[in-house]
């Protein structure tokens, strides 16, 4: 199996990805990343914009119109949703191989 040059993606990347199935300007990814994550990743506004730069030049996300004039707003491209869904597989895999690795093993022995 080839693997997408796009892949694996970075944690950051997946939920900024993820986040951006719905429009959503930067202060929302930033709010969005976090609540989805459990307040576990927490994207700094540097990081989204350098992160946002290179998955528009990937083509991954693009700017659409915003009724709000000042603020730049995203979404994912259908690249994007490929990018996305062919990382969720992958890792989706390593899940189940590990608990097959693990078998009966409780969690707490892990």
């Amino acid at each position: 199996m080839n693997r997408d040059k796009n892949l694996p993606l970075t944690e950051t990347t997946y939920y900024i990805l993820l986040v951006l199935i719905e429009t959503a300007h930067g202060y929302r990814i930033m709010q969005k990343v976090e609540e989805l994550s459990d307040q576990q990743v927490k994207i700094a506004a540097g990081t989204l914009y350098g992160a946002i730069e290179n998955l528009l030049k990937q083509e991954l996300i693009q700017s659409v119109k915003s009724e709000d004039k000042r603020r730049k707003t995203y979404v994912i491209t259908d690249k994007g949703k490929e990018v996305l869904r062919l990382d969720f597989e992958r890792m989706r895999h390593m899940i189940r191989i590990t608990e097959n690795q693990f078998g009966g093993i409780s969690d707490e022995k892990i």
